[in-house]
């Protein structure tokens, strides 16, 4: 990691403590930045000192980091680091990193590493004993997990489903126990097939859609997960970065025969048309079909009085 002259404190940002942060004061070791997930300004300050004064940067895309880095007028060198990079490069940058090297590591967008290439780079890093600092920031999956509405004190990120739907059905049915709430990554073309599959293996459970968040055209759809997947059967494929968000199994809606005790509760001091809108409410259901089941039970319990309305 360099010499320590006498005196002198190191914090663990991976600076040594000075007036002004430079290049000169920034330690050897390999930086995780997290850059904006959309809007440009969502970066901290410390991640720009990084990015500035690092010898070198490895980005999953060089035509993306470039767009940051001008908006900022950085001039720090870059080099391509991504899925498909040799082990040559890897090499490469470790040497770089056991000679002494300050090398910053950054994604296309968000959190370096949460389903983005690195991981291999980190661990045999880690393993030569190189200082790793990071550099935190923005992220996709907590950003939307804030917007869902969903409970966040429990959360399981399981990055992207499978492509094909036997595997993609199998991956959710052994995530359908957690209780936690889920996100996951998807694709524009893979969306609609996904929720479908996420449907028809966890029923009901409340979700949500975060789209492009921090960007212009940001969007956030809250419903069950069969009317989300109805919402994208046969609709164009949308446009860029998604998230899924799924409540875990306690946040499922009753089944039916909860839902019928909560109505024969409700209906025991209520007229029809108040259980049902209590019930509905409460159960996270839909106000006709509780209001439909509600007339059902009240006929059937009163067939000659009639329902109250």
């Amino acid at each position: 990691m360099g010499a320590v002259r006498s005196g002198e404190t190191i914090r663990a940002s991976g600076q040594r403590q000075s007036a002004a942060p430079c290049r000169a004061s920034l330690l050897p070791g390999l930086y995780l930045v997290a850059t904006p997930i959309g809007n440009l300004a969502d970066i901290t300050l410390r991640a720009l000192e990084t990015l500035r004064h690092v010898d070198l940067i490895a980005c999953e895309d060089t035509r993306v980091t470039g767009k940051l880095l001008d908006h900022y007028g950085i001039r720090t060198d870059m080099v391509p680091y991504h899925d498909h990079s040799s082990p040559a490069a890897r090499a490469d940058i470790l040497a770089r990193l056991a000679a002494g090297g300050r090398i910053a590591l950054v994604s296309d967008a968000g959190t370096p590493l949460i389903s983005d290439p690195g991981y291999k780079l980190l661990r045999e890093a880690a393993a030569a004993g190189i200082a790793i600092v990071p550099v935190p920031g923005a992220s996709a999956a907590l950003a939307a997990l804030q917007v869902s509405a969903l409970p966040p004190d429990k959360f399981l990120f399981a990055g992207f489903l499978p492509p094909k739907s036997g595997a993609r059905q199998k991956a959710i049915a052994a995530l359908a126990a957690v209780p936690a709430t889920l996100i996951f990554f998807e694709t524009g073309p893979r969306l609609a097939a996904s929720l479908a599959d996420l449907a028809a293996v966890l029923g009901a459970r409340p979700a949500a859609v975060a789209r492009e968040l921090t960007k212009l055209f940001e969007e956030v759809r809250r419903a069950p997960l069969p009317d989300l997947a109805a919402a994208y059967r046969g609709a164009p494929p949308p446009k860029g970065e998604i998230a899924i968000v799924v409540g875990g199994p306690e946040e499922m809606a009753p089944e039916a025969e909860d839902m019928d005790a909560m109505l024969a509760k409700a209906l025991a001091v209520m007229s029809v048309r108040d259980a049902a809108a209590a019930v509905a409410e409460a159960s996270g259901r839909k106000r006709k079909e509780v209001y439909r089941r509600a007339l059902e039970l009240a006929v059937s319990k009163s067939p000659k009085a009639g329902a109250r309305r």
